[in-house]
């Protein structure tokens, strides 16, 4: 009998070590949020595990406010390396914070640090026998008086495309598909993608909330789908896991 157990405590095991991993790494839009029963806020990369089958871990290391320069300065990426084995994929997604010039600890310029930092991501992911995917940032609800969505991320996303060429890395371009979700919900519509809340209307938020940068998780699924889409298109050898 015991002989029996320890087989299947080794099936198991081997079974564990053989599931792929699949690091997130970014900001707020792709990281977990807490009280997920309760809290309305959702990132995309939160729900994503429900599209992938049980031969794929779904791993988000996305964390609010972080920019390519602090995830590496608080060692978040070096905890990756640690783990990261042959076979499994680093989805990358930097660029709301990485933005913030009034931040010294957060802000890269996205032609020299910004890009360097994507570069080291995708060298050291690579080292590993790991796949790179890179990322561009979901755009932000900025619709003008005319209702016209207008872009909030300057260079950042053409400089990530422009490393995913150089470094023929997978490109998902969710900047320009959360545009055209965006604009598929129009100025009002759109709103149910986001934190839109009256005071008293949710009570998580009880004084209200008017958020037009992070994701409701209406907002965070049709997201989700848009990247596993285009998962299916740029990088085939995640089909296997894909739902």
């Amino acid at each position: 009998m015991k002989i029996k157990l320890i087989i299947l405590l080794l099936v198991a095991s081997s079974c564990m070590a053989q599931k792929t991993t699949i690091y997130l790494i970014g900001d707020s839009t792709m990281a977990n949020k807490t009280k997920p029963e309760t809290n309305p806020e959702h990132g995309w990369g939160q729900v994503l595990q429900q599209y992938f089958n049980d031969n794929s871990v779904i791993d988000n290391r996305a964390v609010n406010g972080r920019s390519s320069r602090s995830f590496i300065d608080e060692g978040r990426w070096d905890s990756i390396l640690k783990t990261l084995k042959k076979g499994d994929y680093v989805f990358i997604q930097f660029g709301h914070n990485d933005q913030k010039f009034k931040a010294p600890t957060r802000y890269t310029n996205p032609h020299v640090t910004y890009r360097h930092n994507l570069i080291k991501f995708v060298e050291e992911t690579r080292r590993k026998g790991a796949v790179p995917v890179l990322f561009s940032s979901i755009v932000r609800r900025n619709f003008n008086e005319h209702g016209t969505l207008i872009d909030t991320h300057g260079e950042y996303p053409v400089e990530t495309r422009l490393v995913a060429l150089e470094y023929s890395v997978p490109f998902i371009d969710l900047q320009y598909f959360t545009e055209h979700l965006e604009e598929s919900y129009g100025v009002e519509g759109s709103k149910k993608l986001h934190l839109h809340f009256e005071a008293g209307e949710e009570p998580f938020y009880k004084d209200g909330k008017h958020d037009d940068t992070h994701l409701s998780k209406l907002g965070a699924n049709e997201i989700a789908k848009l990247a596993v889409a285009e998962l299916k298109n740029k990088v085939s050898t995640l089909t296997e896991y894909i739902k």
